[in-house]
């Protein structure tokens, strides 16, 4: 298993560090497209979360956020945040992000200079009563 944690590539987002990891691809990296063949993967989340753990004791002012590459990875997390939310939040602060489009008033939409919408990152505390069906486009981390 490889976990990688990297600067986060949005300017919105500053102080954010991404949180990735799977098995290993033979360039370095790791594949975040395959599904696990571990028997206990509670034990492979644990030692994920340990090792982001870790880096924010290490960097304290930074946050770590994690992105599930599909839907089927995003609710695990989303699940795993909401179900541990009390033994979480003992140490850490978590935040979901939605993302939004800005609407001018002419009803005209934020583009850049390719002619591309604008998502702008809207982080918010975690909320736990929020179901799977709804789920953030990222989670993060930082210490209380």
């Amino acid at each position: 298993m490889v976990v990688k944690i990297v600067r986060h590539p949005y300017l919105d987002l500053p102080n954010v560090y991404n949180l990735g990891f799977g098995p290993p691809n033979m360039k370095g990296g790791f594949r975040d497209d395959v599904k696990l063949q571990h028997a206990d993967l509670g034990k492979v989340l644990s030692t994920v979360l340990f090792h982001g753990v870790g880096f924010l004791q290490r960097n304290p002012s930074l946050v770590l956020g994690i992105d599930g590459s599909d839907d089927v990875r995003a609710m695990l997390y989303h699940l795993i945040a909401k179900f541990n939310h009390d033994y979480l939040t003992g140490s850490l602060a978590i935040l979901g992000v939605d993302w939004y489009i800005r609407v001018f008033r002419d009803g005209s939409y934020e583009i850049d200079q390719n002619g591309h919408l604008i998502s702008k990152p809207k982080p918010e505390s975690f909320n736990h009563q929020r179901s799977r069906h709804d789920l953030y486009r990222y989670y993060m981390f930082r210490l209380k």
